[in-house]
């Protein structure tokens, strides 16, 4: 995947996540490490929540993939080389 694909990406991923950091008032990143160390476990009786944790969770885990996967690209390449110029003519 090239470097503007995952901007691109990663952009639709946080305006997801985005919904579900305003409907339940904290952050994906505080939200995830939570969940995963199971601070959340009073939720699990709740359907839509537990739906939604789902969902969010796998929106997060692939913004952190995607995310990684940045990072990598950046730091290998020229930045200058990695840049989408559009001439405007």
């Amino acid at each position: 995947m090239e470097t503007y694909e995952l901007v691109f990406e990663m952009k639709l991923l946080e305006r997801r996540l985005t919904l579900y950091e305003e409907k339940y008032g904290i952050l994906s990143e505080d939200f995830y490490p939570a969940l995963m160390e199971g601070r959340l476990a009073r939720y699990d009786d709740y359907d839509e929540t537990r739906a939604d944790f789902s969902r969010w969770k796998g929106i997060h885990e692939t913004w952190l993939r995607r995310k990684k996967a940045y990072t990598a690209q950046v730091q290998q390449h020229d930045l200058a080389e990695t840049l989408r110029v559009q001439p405007a003519y």
